[in-house]
Order: C-alpha cells, then sequence, then structure tokens
C-alpha cells in the first residue's frame, strides 16, 4: 500500500511559477514508476509528465515540454514537477500517481493517486 500526498499548488500569475510535491509512505517508494495527471474543469483528466523507478526514463505532455521538469528523490520517497513559464491553460487539479509497472501515459495503470493539488494561473 502506497498513500500519496500532494503539496505545492497555488495561485499564480501567468510566467510564473511553482513547484509541487508528492510526499509517497512506504518502504517500496523506489520501486515504482511515478507521474503526474492533471484535471481542468469540465475536462478529462491527462498525462503530464512520468518518471520511472530509477529516474532513468522520463516523459512529458508535449504542451508542457520545455516549461515542465519532473524529478524524484528516493531517499526522501517524493517525486517533483516544477513548472516554469506557465499558462492559464495549466490551470487544473494536479495529482501525482504511482505505477508498481513501467510509466505509462494511461491512468487507469496506475495503482495509487494522491488527493491532488489546485494549481490556478491567472493572465
Amino acid at each position: 500500500q502506497v498513500q500519496l500526498v500532494e503539496s505545492g499548488g497555488g495561485l499564480v500569475q501567468a510566467g510564473g511559477s511553482l513547484r509541487l510535491s508528492c510526499a509517497a509512505s512506504g518502504r517500496l517508494f523506489s520501486l515504482y514508476a511515478m507521474a503526474w495527471f492533471r484535471q481542468a474543469p469540465g475536462k478529462e483528466r491527462e498525462f503530464v509528465a512520468t518518471i520511472s523507478a530509477t529516474g532513468g526514463s522520463i516523459n512529458y505532455l508535449d504542451s508542457v515540454k520545455g516549461r515542465f521538469t519532473i524529478s524524484r528523490d528516493n531517499a526522501k520517497n517524493t517525486v517533483y514537477l516544477q513548472m516554469n513559464s506557465l499558462k492559464p491553460e495549466d490551470t487544473a487539479v494536479y495529482y501525482c500517481a504511482a505505477s508498481s509497472g513501467r510509466p505509462y501515459y494511461q491512468d487507469w495503470r496506475y495503482d495509487y493517486w494522491g488527493q491532488g493539488t489546485q494549481v490556478t494561473v491567472s493572465s
């Protein structure tokens, strides 16, 4: 069992930055692939970024490439999402998720989810 708790969301102006954190419980964090998803009002949840268990494989949604950076610290059981040059269309609830398998793009493949943290970008 893995419990995930996100933090770091908030209100920021367009062009600003935020860093989201996702703290995981349990001793097996280093075995899980991790991902960030987001869901805007009235839209389906979408993949944002994923990182493999070792950190050696990273993938991003095209619209966030060059602006967002996913990373992990297995010693701290934490995964991060550094978000720079934020745009109003990045406004959403951001969720972290853990997969006991590979770093997938599909949300249904993830085993554990956090409660989400709101990110609001004003224009």
